[in-house]
Formats: structure tokens, sequence, C-alpha cells
């Protein structure tokens, strides 16, 4: 019996653009960015590398179709009921955040794609939305869905890259607590407990608390 990713015997395999990107974020969440290649993502699909070329002219091109792929929904999150834009955004960030998490190396991905599809344009627009609807000026909207963006997608790639797949522990913990005590660093070996904690979900609301903070500064 063929797998669903091989064609038949004797038939040509099927290919199409959405079932090649869903192949290629299978083979991301099994193995990583690192080990995905066009040849690996063809023999999975059952077609010769050459085939893959009819839908994406580079693998960056493959790139942002998955990073399209993994924020669907994410400007689903919307507008909070109670009007207030701050919660709004950190919704959206949120949102951003899980969408990215999702998937193995989901922020690396997404980093440096700049993908004009539906998923993507939704989420900015549902933010620059949030923010000029609460006063913000079009110039000060359009930054603020940059440092918003660029703030979410950064942490995550470093939460996703200090905590691999089936860890529980960052991987530079261990160094770092040896570095510090072994040196004369006393407010670093203070806090850390908190440097090496791996409550990232805590760490990214207290950047993202500092973002708002400072957004709020703007609208007054």
């Amino acid at each position: 019996m063929s797998s669903p990713s091989s064609p038949a015997r004797g038939r040509p395999a099927r290919l199409d653009q959405a079932r090649t990107v869903q192949t290629a974020l299978g083979l991301l969440n099994e193995s990583g960015l690192d080990a995905l290649t066009m040849r690996r993502l063809a023999d999975a699909l059952g077609v010769q590398a050459g085939a893959l070329y009819r839908y994406f002219a580079t693998k960056q091109d493959l790139l942002t179709a998955m990073a399209e792929r993994m924020v669907g929904g994410v400007a689903d999150a919307g507008p909070a009921g109670d009007g207030d834009w701050s919660e709004s955004v950190a919704r959206l960030a949120r949102a951003l955040r899980t969408a990215l998490l999702a998937h193995r190396d989901g922020a690396r991905v997404f980093a440096g794609t700049h993908s004009t599809g539906p998923n993507t344009l939704g989420f900015s627009d549902s933010l620059v939305g949030v923010l000029r609807e609460a006063g913000f000026s079009d110039d000060e909207a359009a930054r603020a869905l940059y440092a918003v963006a660029n703030f979410t997608v950064g942490h995550t790639l470093e939460e996703q890259a200090a905590l691999p797949p089936q860890s529980e522990e960052p991987t530079d913990a261990g160094k770092l607590s040896e570095a510090v005590r072994a040196g004369m660093y006393p407010h670093l070996a203070a806090t850390l407990p908190v440097l090496t904690s791996t409550d990232f979900t805590a760490h990214f609301e207290f950047g993202l608390r500092l973002l708002l903070d400072g957004l709020r500064t703007v609208e007054q």
C-alpha cells in the first residue's frame, strides 16, 4: 500500500501548492528547519525536485508560503470587546506568538519573510486598525506594528532556540549559571532564577507590557 505522500504505482504524483506547503510544515515539525530541503520535500511528495519549482522558484518562496500558512487565524484574535486598544494589541501579539510556537522553528521560518497573503496582511491590518481607531496617527500605528511584530517574532525566536523540542531546560542555562557563579557578577547571581527560568510566557508578558506602556506615552 502506498503512503499518503507517495504516488500510487504507475500514476503521476498529484502536486499542488497547498499540499506542498502542508507537507513542508509536517517535515519542519518532524526534523526542524535545517533538515528541510527541497529534495527531501520532493521525496516526501513522491515527485522530482524540479516539480516543486512550478510553485516555488526558491526555498525562500516556500518559507514565505509556510509562514503565511502558520499565521492563519491570528487576525481573528481581533479587538477586545471592551474597546481597550492595549488589550486588543496584546491579544494579537499573543496570538502571533502562539501560532509560531505551534511549529518547530516557527519563528525562524517567519523571520525575514515578507508575505503579502491574506493571513499576514489580515493580522497587520487588524493591529494597525486598532491603533488608528484609538487615535494614533498613521505613522505611529505603522511603526507600532513593526515594534509589536518584531518584538513578538524576536522573543519567540530566542524562546525556541533556548528550549529545543523535547527539552525541559534552556540549552545554555547550565553554562550561564556556571559562568556567573565562577566570576564576579553579584547582580547576575542574584537574578539567576529568572535569567535561567523556562517561564517564557512570563518573560514575554513583561516585555509586552513595557512595549504597551511605551505606546501609551505616544498616545498621550
